[in-house]
């Protein structure tokens, strides 16, 4: 009994490990709510949905897979021709049958390389084709999205999503995936062969498995929470670094480089523990694994060499020397898949994680949708309608409260109102930014609701306050990547005085545009915008506040070219300088989301109302402003 004593001691160490981990596993299952662990969708899912994306290039896979079979059939038959090298090099050695088996050993050698580099080019190629489609697709959906639901996301979040997500799932089609299910043939294979060599020492092998088994299973569960934690913290470094970029000038002018400094180390100092947790796990994982391998070698070792010193024989079979070298190959050969799935295994996590949080961005259904027989809008006259509109952003917090009023065709109406009467709020709805609660909105007689977005979206042109300019030149910016000629393009500069500041610039409309316009000053990036608008010649002009940064004589200018524009018919307005607003037709005075007067500039004086105070107010400070200058 004495002599067996390495082997008892093997399987206590192992009986200690797993208890030890056992009850580390069943603490994580008792406190996962108070841990953050929650698991949304389950692994079947994620990985049905994902082998959509793979299913076009079924093909491609097909042709990956032959290539597995030559480069698991080299892991398979090379312990049996090392084996053979051994009893002949014992037996009757002959120079020439060790030529014949190294030859043949080299070639399965050399097929099974061939194989895995034309596995490897087609699976990188296969999987950027996947992931760009992924890609597109998120992106997409994401621009379905409507204002609402965008607002309540950060931009760093939806980033991380369409970059750092994207990334983590790419592994999974060009690396994690062939490679898991190529580890799963070795092991099988490597199996049956040990089977068919010695089943002595395979059973002695298999007992490792359960162990094998057991310890995936529970670090599973802490590897998951650990690539959760550490994707949880890139989210919030993304975020945090798109917020406080964008702003760094405010940070700057009041001196809060040190605050915010502070809450970057905060979120860093999160990321970095996330991080470490997640090496540590790894860390016990491989180690464990690579302790069952060693164990196993020592267990052949010792079991083989016994036997073999010994003459032992055991259910019928016989210990030789080239059985105790093919096994030891094997064994490496059986292991050596499980240690690489640990390290897959966190790639896959990773890959699980990612693609948990991209598909629940993908499972968000946009709040504003075409209705079912929505239809074209062909011509549009510009007639809009309010009929008893009721809406809120916040559910019983009224913004507009029965507002009902007609816009007729050619007609400029303004809004006017102190800030948060619901100005703003109409000019959305009008172009279903959102939706309204109840009421109706009708265009030329046609609810808005009955109408494709897109096509209802095409009759407008917005110049907004806030002007956003992307990357690239006045061109791209003007015409929006559409095919309008140039001379179309200079027509609309000009009518919007835009001219005057981009011929003075080197390249003219191809003069670049850095990041939101920066280069550029807020009145230039307004014309900038006007020129854009009046270019796609829409059918209802809306303009929010779109003259605030404009100086009083270009001001003039482009109130000018306005009343100039062709193809212009109605005109929405907001503004608070009330001087713009004289000639418009009608002008609805609007107090906590009701219309409180409604009239011409000269009835809305006449009155001595709202407007008529807040038009005295004005002008009152102009001539101060005046007197002072």
């Amino acid at each position: 009994m004495r002599e067996f004593y390495p082997l008892l001691v093997v399987g206590a160490i192992l009986g200690v490990l797993s208890v030890v981990f056992v009850a580390a596993y069943a603490m994580i299952k008792n406190k996962k709510e108070a841990l953050g662990f929650d698991r949304a969708m389950k692994d079947g899912e994620l990985i049905r949905r994902l082998l959509r994306y793979a299913k076009p290039y079924v093909g491609s896979f097909v042709f990956v897979g032959v290539c597995m079979i030559f480069s698991v059939a080299y892991d398979i038959i090379s312990p049996l021709l090392i084996g053979y090298i051994e009893g002949m090099v014992k037996g009757e050695f002959a120079l020439s049958r060790l030529f014949v088996t190294v030859g043949v050993y080299a070639g399965i050698l050399l097929v099974s390389l061939a194989s895995t580099y034309f596995q490897a080019i087609v699976l990188q190629k296969t999987g950027q084709k996947i992931l760009s489609k992924l890609r597109e697709d998120l992106f997409t959906h994401i621009e379905s999205l409507s204002h609402a639901q965008l607002n309540s996301m950060p931009v760093g979040k939806l980033v991380t999503r369409v970059t750092n997500d994207t990334n983590a799932i790419s592994m999974l089609f060009t690396n994690i995936l062939v490679n898991l299910i190529k580890n799963c043939f070795v092991i099988v294979g490597v199996l049956v062969a040990m089977l068919c060599v010695n089943y002595e020492l395979t059973l002695m092998v298999l007992c490792f498995v359960p162990f094998v088994v057991l310890f995936t299973v529970i670090f599973r569960k802490f590897s998951r929470r650990a690539y959760r934690k550490v994707k949880d913290g890139t989210t919030d470094i993304n975020t945090f670094l798109s917020e406080n970029l964008s702003g760094i000038k405010i940070t700057q002018i009041f001196n809060r480089e040190d605050k915010k400094m502070s809450e970057f180390s905060e979120k860093n100092a999160r990321l970095a523990s996330a991080k470490q947790r997640q090496i540590f796990v790894f860390g016990v994982f491989r180690p464990v694994v690579y302790m069952l391998y060693i164990s196993s070698v020592l267990c052949l070792l010792f079991l083989g060499g016994k036997g073999y010193i010994d003459d032992v024989s055991f259910l019928g079979q016989t210990l030789t020397s080239e059985t105790i070298v093919t096994f030891y190959m094997y064994i490496s050969k059986f292991f050596n898949p499980i240690q690489s799935l640990a390290e897959q295994f966190n790639w896959l996590q990773s890959a699980f994680a990612s693609a948990e949080k991209i598909f629940t961005v993908m499972d968000l259904k946009p709040n504003v949708v075409d209705e079912e027989g929505a239809i074209e809008l062909g011509e549009v006259k510009g007639d809009i309608e309010f009929r008893d509109v009721w809406f809120s952003y916040v559910e019983d917090e009224w913004v507009l409260k029965g507002v009902s009023f007609k816009v007729r065709a050619n007609d400029t109406v303004a809004f006017v109102g102190a800030t948060g009467s619901g100005k703003t709020t109409i000019l959305s709805l009008i172009c279903r930014n959102y939706d309204i609660q109840k009421g109706q909105i009708l265009i030329d007689g046609i609810d808005i609701k009955k109408i494709k977005i897109a096509s209802l979206r095409r009759h407008f042109g917005q110049m907004l306050q806030d002007v956003f300019l992307f990357s690239g030149t006045i061109r791209s910016n003007i015409v929006l990547r559409e095919d309008i000629p140039d001379d179309q393009v200079r027509r609309a500069c000009e009518y919007v005085n835009a001219s005057s500041f981009i011929d003075r610039l080197e390249g003219g409309l191809d003069a670049e545009v850095r990041e939101r316009g920066n280069n550029f000053s807020a009145g230039q990036r307004q014309l900038l915008s006007f020129a854009r608008t009046v270019v796609h010649k829409p059918s209802v002009m809306i303009l929010d506040e779109a003259t605030a940064n404009i100086d009083t004589e270009s001001e003039i200018l482009i109130q000018d070219s306005l009343e100039k524009m062709m193809n212009v018919g109605t005109m929405l307005i907001v503004a608070h300088r009330l001087s713009t607003i004289r000639n418009a037709d009608n002008i609805i005075v609007l107090s906590h989301g009701e219309i409180v007067e409604e009239g011409t500039h000269a009835e809305l004086l006449e009155k001595k109302g709202q407007y008529g105070k807040l038009y005295e107010l004005q002008s009152r400070r102009e001539r101060l402003e005046n007197s002072r200058a």
